[in-house]
């Protein structure tokens, strides 16, 4: 077949992990010649790629990789130099070595690497993993501002969805030795993928259904989803008129209630210090059976040190840890631990020594139709566990999990090594589970998706997020000192046109409060900092003082976070 990209196109490419996603992009890069058949590209058009090795050496300076050789006031007049640093590698030491980093740092410090260059085209295959939900928010807008909107082009690999949905104008998917081109982003890829499927009568009954269920999602669950203007909102509407909410809430919380009875965990006014560095303080936490609630942070903030707490794997500090006499609690997590006493045995044998059924959904499956919902296929069953890829390893971690009936399910960053369409499947699985689930992840998509609520731990303590990863964000930003403007461009819905809504009278009195509420931002920044020190310098043992300390510390925190909320509405309404 014959396809190309065009100037202005921002391509996602979308498909099975095996069916050639990744040597696609080295065809098109010119990294690998084609079999049959030839690739061409434009005299004088320069490319740039991501891919997913590393080949930058040990003993190179962090500093020399992205800038090379320049001194500081080289580069560091580069808008664009400084923004892809910023975004990136803000918590990188300049002057580390290359061996020194982690396997995620060594990526994030490719990808700046690349970024910095001027390219007509650029590929990037899987750029998201390795990145937290800011720096994937960061590369998604730098992406979309990085060239005019007719000009540049993009392809990207990736199995994060909302990140799909943000910079893409087209998909690619890739299977059966086929790319088959779809107009839009991942909400309107879904929705022609399920217009396709309804045509062809061969396609078998179990995707139509999986990708409808996702769509009517799509549709109510992320609205903001269908401003896209390739996304044809007739046509999905009449698609899902008759398809019921993802979940059935009300029957799960029943289910949830009656395994669970009223009593989960509680954290009661739990503290955790490690030595002298205070990690968490202050948690109120009573977790609900049924409850689905997603965990936001930055790395090192807690989010690991809860989910302990929550599994009882850590005791707190101060405070106390509740648990309910039914509670049985599994963690999916990131090591594949439960993988490691049957690494020799065939996924048959292990599956073989797993109860006869399993229920979800009002419907008993055996393991085996759970394996097959699960992406495996029949050939796959003989093969030992140690053979598997690694998103097999994970779908097997999640499976065995499941089959031991937990009643109280952690995923810790569970979306490793999944491809879209089998990250649909398990969200399918999880909206009939009927317990309590915990989430941690990056994947916005998938938070968004599978949790009901979503918290952030902020300086240690937990805050509800009502408007979800896009509140977290504006408050990241404010807390990182006053980017908070890029990131409430960036999360706003679109605009009429670029200029105010407001006018006269109003406006001025706008843009005086936007003025008066970041001189009081800053005030209320030295107010937290002036706290804290008194904190470190008061006698520990005077309780009374301690307590008149911290009744200020809330007050003025509390007043600080409703003033940012008003600074981003001034934010959006002024344009600014």
């Amino acid at each position: 077949m014959t396809i190309g990209l065009n100037e202005g196109d921002r391509i996602g490419v979308v498909g099975r992990n095996g069916d050639g996603k990744s040597t696609l992009l080295n065809l098109l890069a010119g990294r690998t010649e084609p079999d049959s058949g030839r690739v061409t590209v434009r005299r004088g058009v320069t490319l740039g790629m991501l891919d997913q090795s590393d080949v930058l050496p040990d003993d190179l300076v962090v500093s020399e990789a992205i800038v090379g050789h320049l001194d500081e006031h080289e580069w560091a007049g580069d808008a664009k130099v400084r923004d892809v640093i910023d975004g990136l590698l803000s918590d990188l030491p300049w002057s580390a070595k290359m061996g020194e980093l982690s396997g995620g740092q060594r990526r994030r410090v490719g990808l700046a690497k690349l970024l910095i260059g001027d390219w007509d085209v650029i590929f990037l295959d899987e750029p998201t993993n390795h990145l937290d939900v800011e720096g994937i928010a960061w590369l998604a807008q730098h992406l979309k501002k990085r060239w005019p909107a007719s000009s540049g082009g993009l392809i990207v690999v990736t199995h994060d969805r909302w990140f799909l949905d943000e910079v893409c104008t087209d998909t690619w998917e890739v299977h059966d030795r086929i790319i088959e081109p779809f107009e839009g982003g991942y909400a309107a890829y879904i929705l022609q993928r399920v217009e396709r499927d309804m045509l062809a009568a061969t396609m078998e009954s179990k995707r139509l259904n999986l990708a409808r269920k996702e769509l009517a999602w799509l549709r109510r669950g992320a609205p903001a989803r269908t401003t896209k203007p390739k996304f044809r909102i007739d046509a999905a509407n009449e698609l899902i008129a008759n398809e019921p909410p993802a979940r059935n809430t009300v029957a799960l919380s029943q289910l949830a209630t009656a395994r669970l009875g009223k009593d989960v965990v509680d954290l009661l006014d739990i503290g955790v210090t490690y030595g002298e560095k205070e990690v968490l303080r202050d948690i109120e936490w009573r977790i609900a059976p049924g409850e689905r609630t997603g965990i936001l942070g930055v790395n090192g903030a807690g989010k690991s040190t809860l989910l302990s707490l929550i599994s009882g794997a850590q005791q707190p500090t101060v405070g106390r840890v509740k648990r309910g006499k039914t509670v049985r609690v599994a963690i999916l997590s990131q090591q594949l631990d439960e993988l490691a006493d049957i690494l020799n045995d065939r996924v048959m044998d292990v599956i073989a020594r797993q109860k006869s059924s399993y229920v979800t959904g009002g419907k008993e499956l055996t393991p085996g139709q759970l394996l097959e919902r699960m992406g495996f296929m029949s050939e796959q069953l003989s093969t030992p566990v140690k053979d598997l890829s690694g998103g097999q390893r994970r779908r097997l971690q999640l499976l065995l999990i499941l089959l031991g009936e937990p009643n109280v399910l952690i995923l810790d960053e569970p979306t490793n090594d999944l491809d879209t369409d089998i990250l649909a499947a398990i969200e399918d699985l999880l909206d009939s589970w009927p317990g309590t689930l915990i989430v941690v992840s990056h994947d916005r998509y998938l938070l968004e998706r599978v949790t009901d609520n979503q918290y952030a731990i902020l300086k240690g303590r937990m805050r509800h997020l009502p408007g979800g990863v896009d509140e977290y964000l504006s408050l990241r930003a404010v807390e990182r000192g006053g980017s908070v403007k890029a990131v409430a461009k960036a999360t706003a819905p679109p605009r009429a046109s670029g200029k105010p809504a407001l006018g006269g009278a109003e406006l001025r009195n706008a843009q005086k409060e936007f003025a008066a509420a970041g001189r009081k931002l800053e005030k209320y920044a030295h107010q937290v900092t002036e706290l804290h020190s008194r904190f470190a310098a008061h006698d520990q043992g005077d309780y009374a003082g301690l307590g008149k300390l911290q009744s200020e510390l809330s007050s003025v925190e509390d007043a600080q976070a409703d003033l940012e909320f008003r600074w981003l509405e001034l934010t959006e309404m002024l344009g600014a």
